[in-house]
């Protein structure tokens, strides 16, 4: 990680090929997302659509998982040690309601490139495409596997809880990208973040690129 210069305004969080990462990993989840949606019941059907309608959203579905799994395999491998939980981490959701609040604490833990809200969403995401790949692939090939009507039931269930999982995830991280913590979508769209933001928001993290002991 490159260092920043003392005083500098800005301070750089996620390179080009990241933000790339990470577009088609939410591009591929929106489309999965309205064809899942789409095929799972009537009430939803009007948003195949969107996607050319009922026969394409039923090619596209599975296809748009795959690409969403294999889009977060290099994020796993990028971040799963800034997502450790740590002892500040610990300490941080001991005061959850202030920081649901977006209030600041007096005296409290000096957050890393993540907090603990966001270091429950990485895993949350890990565990729900792990369980999403292996009940789809299940579905998919329900035909050529022949397994057992109660096999291929089990995965449907799975299938819809960890697709319930990974949306209200990703619904809590938009919002707080969006609306909770101001200046977080800099971070994807011009793969920097004002020093400011930084020194509030993960000083630990900021510390760390600015070269401090």
């Amino acid at each position: 990680m490159s260092t920043v210069m003392k005083g500098a305004s800005f301070v750089p969080r996620y390179n080009a090929v990241e933000r790339s990462t990470h577009w088609t990993l939410a591009i591929s989840f929106m489309i999965a997302t309205l064809s899942g949606l789409a095929l799972f019941h009537p009430s939803f059907w009007f948003l195949s659509s969107f996607l050319g309608g009922g026969v394409a959203s039923k090619n596209l579905h599975p296809w748009a998982g795959l690409v969403m799994c294999v889009a977060f395999v290099p994020m796993a491998m990028w971040y799963w040690k800034d997502n450790l939980i740590r002892d500040y981490d610990i300490a941080w959701l001991k005061n959850l309601p202030a920081h649901l609040m977006n209030k600041h604490v007096e005296g409290g833990p000096e957050i890393d490139k993540y907090n603990a809200g966001q270091k429950m969403l990485f895993w949350s995401i890990v565990g729900s495409l792990l369980l999403l790949l292996v009940s789809g692939l299940v579905l998919w090939y329900d035909t050529d596997l022949k397994l057992p009507a109660f096999w291929v039931r089990i995965s449907g269930a799975a299938h819809a809880l960890a697709s319930f999982v990974l949306f209200m995830g990703m619904i809590v991280h938009i919002y707080s990208a969006i609306f909770w913590i101001k200046g977080s979508m800099r971070a994807m769209l011009r793969g920097e973040v004002k020093a400011s933001w930084a020194k509030h928001h993960h000083p630990r993290w900021y510390r760390r690129v600015r070269g401090d002991r």
